[in-house]
Parts: structure tokens; sequence; C-alpha cells
């Protein structure tokens, strides 16, 4: 499956948070069916664009940084997040803890 090139983004999320974008949704089946907008599902997984300065520990006051990094591939849940639209470009804000995992 074909990445996405790095994008750079004017947002600068905050602690735990991570801006992403998600893939493409197919537009085909396995069988070679096309499907129609209305019934694609929302994809899982998602390009990460940038990258919030991670938690902050209650009892040190250091900051835990995040596992994931710009550019990993990642999965996450289906309808987690916030939804944006920035100059015309549609973007995921989510918690460092939506993410199910990092595809290698």
């Amino acid at each position: 499956m074909a990445t996405k090139t790095k994008k750079k983004v004017n947002l600068r999320p905050l602690h735990d948070k991570l801006i992403v974008e998600r893939d493409e949704p197919t537009a085909q089946t396995a069988a070679g069916i096309y499907l129609p907008e209305s019934t694609k599902e929302k994809p899982t997984t998602a390009t990460v664009l940038a990258v919030g300065d991670g938690t902050l520990n209650d009892k040190t006051g250091e900051r835990i940084p995040l596992d994931v990094k710009i550019g990993d591939r990642i999965i996450l849940s289906k309808w987690g997040g916030t939804e944006i639209k920035l100059d015309g470009e549609e973007y995921l804000i989510i918690n460092a803890s939506d993410v199910l995992a990092i595809v290698d």
C-alpha cells in the first residue's frame, strides 16, 4: 500500500493530541465492484502530520513523550477524534490514547 508524502500543516497540537489525515476510503471492492460515496466506510488508517509535546507527569512535572512521530501510519478507532477543515483540507485531531497500533 502506498504511503502519503509528509505534509506540513499549520497546526500545532497540544499535550497528547495528534493531527492526522485519514487514508482515502476504498472505491472498489476486492471483487471489482465500485462503491457509491454513500456506502464507503471511514478508513481506520491514517498518517500522522503533527504530534503534541506529550503528557505531563503530575508527580515530577516532566513531559512524557508520545510513542508516535510525524509520518507514522497508524490504526485508529473509527469514530474517535474531532474532524476539522483548514484551508480546504480535512484533518482529524485525536488523543494519543485513540491510536490502536502503528503500521510498520
